[in-house]
């Protein structure tokens, strides 16, 4: 058993608080379903409703703490060495589709590095926590990355850019050559839980590109508390400015990155 700090109780008491609305407006999107019009406009406001929630809860819990929201961006807070990096809804397409595997995210930057994260996964009950230098848990287990050091014998995650965003071009040059020396590749469509699930062993790693703070910051600490490794797409650790993100084990990750950069 593992004992949360007092920091970590206040993020994961303000996820769970949030979680509690949107799973009330999930079971909604579900009857919404059989209806073409409403349900964007219905999940929107349902992120919305989130981030309030969680800026609510965060800023009362820690007043004067910057907060950078996917909603309402960046709000300058009086303590200027910490920020809340948050995202209320991870997954929105996944949510809007009734499809059960969403998250909400809260990362907390001290001086420009994160120190504490949760990933909250309602659908699962899954609640991912990690503080620097203290390990990851999900709920009150301890995760360590998966030990397979074989790129043939992994599953990996990716995220496929969609209309408008990102480089087709590149990711498929990459896919074509990811996929031909692996067991499989997964496209869950939230990034927090492709994270999540490297921390915890299911998916033995996971790369992106295009992305944004609030989609990594979180998952960037659980992985590196699990004992992965997790760089940006071209190897170096500027993930959280140029949206990039190759994150696994320790012996998964090089294997990784040499595919990665062959498609370059």
């Amino acid at each position: 058993m593992s004992t949360q700090s007092a920091l970590l109780k206040v993020m994961s008491d303000a996820a769970r608080k949030a979680a509690r609305g949107l799973n009330r407006d999930f079971g909604e999107v579900a009857e919404l379903q059989v209806s073409k019009k409403g349900a964007a406009d219905f999940v929107s406001a349902a992120d919305l409703k989130a981030e309030q929630t969680l800026f609510e809860a965060l800023s009362k819990a820690r007043p004067g703490y910057g907060f950078l929201g996917e909603e309402r961006g960046m709000i300058e807070g009086t303590d200027k060495t910490h920020t809340w990096i948050v995202d209320p809804l991870d997954g929105t397409t996944n949510f809007l589709h009734a499809i059960p595997h969403f998250a909400i995210n809260i990362a907390l930057q001290r001086d420009g590095v994160v120190v504490a994260a949760v990933t909250y996964n309602p659908a699962a009950n899954e609640l991912y926590w990690a503080e620097k230098g203290k390990g990851c848990f999900v709920n009150d287990r301890r995760l360590r990355v998966s030990a397979r050091n074989r790129l043939e014998e992994s599953v990996l995650a990716t995220g496929i850019p969609f209309m408008g965003h990102g480089h087709h071009a590149q990711f498929l040059k990459e896919l074509h050559q990811i996929s031909q020396k692996v067991a499989g590749v997964r496209r869950f469509g939230a990034a927090a839980l492709d994270l999540a699930f490297v921390a915890a062993g299911r998916f033995d790693g996971y790369w992106e590109r295009d992305l944004k703070p609030w989609d990594l910051a979180a998952g960037l600490l659980l992985v590196s508390e699990a004992g992965g490794k997790v760089t940006d797409a071209d190897g170096g650790l500027e993930s959280l400015t140029n949206g990039s993100i190759c994150a696994a084990s320790q012996d998964i990750h090089p294997q990784l990155l040499e595919r990665l950069r062959a498609a370059a």
